[in-house]
């Protein structure tokens, strides 16, 4: 079965709840995963870069891989990301990560180095032929420093094997549609987008590997299936009622907004680590404001 199969819908790239003595709390990330589950959403994407994977050591990241695969209990299909800039180091972690449970492995493009495009092509080359499970492309410029052109996509696509799709957080509709008009048939394109996710979706993508899908995963994920029903009047109304939590979302931070939201609504503390610091009181008033109307 392609990942185009698996993988259609929307997956939710879950936070990392923290104690406020910032140690994982492990009670909280089962409650999460158990919301996001109850909501309806298709999968989920553990050690995203939502989940403040960079201050996690490996020790941790290696704990939550397995608990989320024991909590999950083959309820939806699970996603791991491994992403980083030391091609070599990814390929170790490939070799030694936890990953006979999972689907799909989710790595985001190199960061900071901003490789050459072909820099970009070798370095998922190499991931690809060490890793034991597909490898998901994640492009996102925004927090890499570097777009991967949408040439390099569908090359990517066409020529290695092993590689199964994209997350594709440009931003770009021209990109989207020209990733979507040239890659395989069965290549999974998601967007990273979540206020963007109906519109792609209408221009053909399979779904959505969101952050709102934390915190709202039930009209979320309703949304998404409605647009890829092309019922795209239900789907707008729903759109419609999450314009204001997509900015509030991501005004600041991310995943610094969706913890403020979810602490607002009990299921977690409003616990970062550094450099990312909780939203500003104003930003966190405006949520908390929002939720009310809701």
């Amino acid at each position: 079965m392609s990942l185009r199969q698996q993988l259609k819908g929307t997956g939710v790239a879950l936070i990392t709840p923290f104690t406020d003595t910032l140690t994982v709390d492990f009670e909280a990330l089962g409650r999460v995963i158990d919301s996001v589950i109850a909501g309806g959403v298709e999968y989920v994407v553990t050690l995203g870069t939502t989940g403040e994977t960079p201050t996690l050591s490996k020790k941790e990241k290696l704990d939550i891989v397995q608990y989320t695969f024991d909590k999950v209990a083959d309820r939806v299909p699970v996603v791991v990301g491994i992403g980083g800039n030391n091609t070599q180091e990814l390929i170790e972690e490939l070799k030694s990560f936890p990953l006979d449970k999972a689907v799909a492995v989710l790595s985001a493009a190199p960061y900071y180095s901003k490789p050459s495009q072909e820099g970009i092509f070798q370095h998922y080359k190499a991931l690809a032929e060490a890793s034991p499970k597909p490898i998901l492309l994640y492009n996102v410029p925004g927090r890499t420093g570097r777009n991967m052109s949408a040439e390099t996509t569908i090359r990517l696509a066409k020529e290695v094997k092993n590689i199964g799709g994209i997350k594709e957080a440009s931003g770009d509709m021209m990109q989207c549609m020209q990733i979507l008009k040239e890659v395989p048939e069965d290549f999974l394109v998601v967007s990273g987008d979540d206020g963007l996710a109906m519109s792609q979706i209408a221009c053909g993508m399979d779904g959505v590997i969101s952050v709102i899908g934390n915190t709202f995963p039930g009209q979320f994920s309703e949304l998404v299936r409605l647009s890829l029903k092309n019922d795209f009047v239900a789907a707008r109304a729903i759109n419609n009622s999450l314009l204001t939590a997509y900015d509030l979302l991501f005004a600041e931070n991310n995943p610094a907004g969706v913890k403020a939201f979810m602490t607002q609504q009990g299921s977690i503390g409003n616990h970062l680590r550094l450099p990312v610091t909780p939203v500003s009181d104003g930003l966190y008033q405006k949520i908390a404001s929002y939720l009310k109307t809701i």
